[in-house]
């Protein structure tokens, strides 16, 4: 089912920037509205781009606020870190489960896997190391899911900007046909095709303004969540190796 929710979403976006724009004059007004729907059919093209976009920005802000988890991230590591120097492996399992963020999932990887090494009475090397990789592979797992559709808002960006591109580019032709034909200059098909012109270079601007603004707004918090991230689980891997070098 999962494989279809891509397309249809394209689908969806499509039908109501098509809508939309068919029905502009009512929307907003007649002479604004008008201007738009005579702008072109890569209007609707935009009007989905940015439908788009603003999709995957209010994706991106729910799942950033899923990663981060409940309470503060610092009073929680805090939390974590006198949990630890105190021994109490199950406590900070127990922080772990009730934060439900995305280092609150790395360690409580590291922490279970830890756990389960001691109990076995595995040496402090095979700790050590098993515990390192269950914390990286925990962190690859988390990490594709921090950066998700963030290409999509860069290619967003970058497809805005062409097709507002092309519909300057049309608009201007239809200007230029419009002054080489005989006689009299047709002046409102000059008008038209100045108007469409420029109507689709603000339109591709202000999409790739904001999808470019947004992407560097999430590249941002991501790169901080992941450092963040890898600054708790090494000091998480420090403090268990000492743990394990205590009772060997």
């Amino acid at each position: 089912m999962n494989r279809f929710l891509v397309p249809l979403g394209f689908l969806a976006a499509l039908v109501i920037s098509v809508t939309l724009w068919w029905f502009m004059p009512e929307l907003i007004g007649e002479e604004i509205g008008h201007q738009l729907k005579q702008a072109g059919w890569l209007v609707p093209a935009l009007i989905m781009l940015l439908i788009l976009q603003i999709s995957f920005v209010i994706e991106r802000l729910l799942s950033l606020r899923k990663a981060q988890g409940r309470g503060s991230m610092p009073d929680f590591l805090n939390n974590v870190r006198k949990k630890l120097h105190s021994g109490d492996i199950d406590g900070a399992l127990q922080l772990c489960a009730q934060q439900r963020g995305s280092a609150a999932n790395v360690m409580r990887a590291g922490l279970d896997r830890y756990r389960l090494l001691k109990g076995e009475g595995a040496p402090k090397d095979k700790i050590v190391a098993e515990t390192q990789a269950a914390i990286q592979e925990a962190s690859g797992l988390e990490t594709p899911l921090l950066e998700r559709n963030l290409i999509a808002l860069s290619t967003i960006a970058s497809i805005s900007t062409m097709v507002g591109l092309l519909g300057t580019v049309m608009g201007m032709i239809r200007s230029f046909a419009a002054l080489g034909t005989s006689g009299a200059v047709d002046a409102s098909k000059l008008a038209i095709g100045i108007s469409e012109a420029l109507i689709n270079t603000a339109g591709g601007l202000f999409v790739a303004i904001l999808g470019i603004v947004m992407y560097n707004v999430f590249v941002t918090r991501v790169d901080s969540f992941n450092y963040m991230m890898d600054e708790a689980s090494y000091e998480v891997l420090q403090l268990l190796a000492a743990s394990a070098a205590d009772k060997h």
